[in-house]
């Protein structure tokens, strides 16, 4: 996530994912592919939060301090978004305690009622990267989802019609980058990790599954995310999704 408010820590290089060469062109080097939800299969997070921020007059500076703390790579285990993500947490509480944080433009206070629905409320499904899931599994490649939940209420009826699996970090007490939400996952497909890739838009998400031995996509854009893919999963190349062939026609009719 590229905006200040957004930002994370850098780590050192990260893991090289192994890639399995195979002499048939159009089979896949892997078996399942693993989606996260909220900034992949959706419009992106900073855009929702920068038009909460503005709309609710609350001071940027404050969000990005609190976020730093509560979500970098240096922050302590149990932090109020870790235990929100597992679970531990409800949305309630956790409003409270961001909302004891925050600051307003004006230097005022925050009222905690609805932070959290309210930072997400801009956000919406960005249907190229549904039909480029829908892509991926018309190739024979499995598809599920991984997302760490802040209390966010998914389609699970849109979600629950394309995804293979669906595993949410609140329901399993476990969130990403931690190994084991990992190990989950790949316990419930019965893969190896070298045959699984995660798409996701959180460089740590990414690299803890990398030094796991899974392929790791960091997820920019819904055309990057496919050329990356179809790296992995060839038969994407023959693939023109429903989305992008209705852009196409509106644009040249």
């Amino acid at each position: 996530m590229s905006r200040e408010y957004l930002s994370f820590d850098a780590l050192a290089q990260p893991c090289r994912p192994r890639y399995d060469g195979r002499p048939d062109a159009r089979t896949a080097s892997v078996d399942a592919a693993v989606f996260d939800y909220g900034g992949v299969l959706t419009t992106p997070v900073p855009d929702s939060i920068a038009a909460w921020l503005d709309r609710d007059g609350i001071d940027p500076a404050s969000f990005s301090r609190t976020l730093k703390a509560w979500l970098s790579r240096s922050a302590p285990d149990g932090t109020p978004i870790h235990r929100l993500e597992t679970g531990k947490l409800s949305t309630a509480e956790f409003d409270a305690l961001l909302a004891a944080e925050l600051v307003g433009k004006d230097g005022g206070t925050v009222a905690p009622e609805d932070l959290l629905s309210g930072l997400f409320a801009q956000m919406r499904p960005d249907l190229a990267m549904f039909d480029l899931v829908q892509d991926v599994k018309a190739a024979g490649v499995r598809v599920a989802l991984l997302s760490n939940s802040w209390g966010n209420t998914y389609p699970r009826e849109r979600i629950d019609a394309v995804f293979d699996l669906v595993v949410i970090s609140g329901e399993v007490g476990m969130r990403k980058p931690n190994p084991d939400i990992f190990g989950h996952m790949l316990g419930l497909l019965d893969l190896r990790p070298e045959r699984v890739v995660l798409v996701d838009d959180a460089e740590p998400n990414t690299d803890g599954a990398a030094r796991l031995g899974m392929h790791a996509i960091l997820h920019t854009d819904h055309n990057n995310t496919r050329k990356r893919l179809a790296r992995l999963v060839p038969a994407l190349d023959a693939h023109t999704s429903q989305h992008e062939h209705n852009t196409q026609h509106q644009e040249n009719p």
